[in-house]
């Protein structure tokens, strides 16, 4: 699959795992794709998150990726779902914080690195990667770009598609941002 990837393609895997490394994160994840995708340049996708205007927001991305993973990992829907049974999810992120330290949930080891060479990648940053593929070949497409990663970003659930969703960066606004309106019917058969 990664004989597929274009340059600017494979410069984001690359930079995600620059981002892995550099946070002590044990491996790379959704979260650093996104981050990578957003210091690229010059690209269609960089056009695109440009034009949605989430580089002028980069840091509100940042801090809720943070706040995130402050929570464990857990998405918006899942913290309104505990909260719908009565169960508040800040309070007890205090509770684990003040016990444990800030950050105690996050699942950042740093300084124990159990790797050699490069840190592995998550079960979901693997989905992300195969998604891309299944969006590229839907499209029709004969490489992966940026692009197509960033469209798997967004089309899958979880923490950093309701970042992106929370900007106005849906599946839907990308696409639009891409291809414009036509490119949405190319698209369907990816799913």
């Amino acid at each position: 699959m990664f004989e597929r990837f274009t340059k600017g393609a494979r410069a984001t895997v690359t930079g995600a795992v620059t981002h892995a490394e550099r946070t002590g994160a044990g491996s790379v994840t959704e979260e650093h794709l996104l981050l990578a995708l957003l210091d690229q340049e010059g690209s269609r996708a960089s056009f695109a998150v440009a034009a949605l205007g989430l580089v002028d927001h980069r840091a509100s991305v940042e801090a809720a990726l943070a706040d995130a993973r402050r929570r464990g990992g857990m998405t918006k829907a899942d913290t309104e779902a505990l909260a719908g049974i009565g169960i508040d999810l800040t309070a007890i992120v205090g509770r684990i914080e003040e016990a444990h330290g800030e950050g105690a949930l996050e699942g950042v080891r740093k300084g124990r690195r159990r790797w050699t060479g490069n840190p592995p990648f998550s079960r979901e940053a693997k989905a992300i990667l195969e998604k891309s593929l299944r969006i590229a070949v839907g499209r029709g497409d004969r490489f992966i770009g940026e692009e197509h990663l960033l469209l798997a970003l967004t089309a899958n659930s979880g923490v950093v598609a309701d970042v992106l969703a929370e900007r106005g960066a849906t599946y839907a606004a990308v696409e639009r941002a891409l291809y414009g309106d036509g490119g949405a019917q190319q698209d369907r058969k990816a799913g």
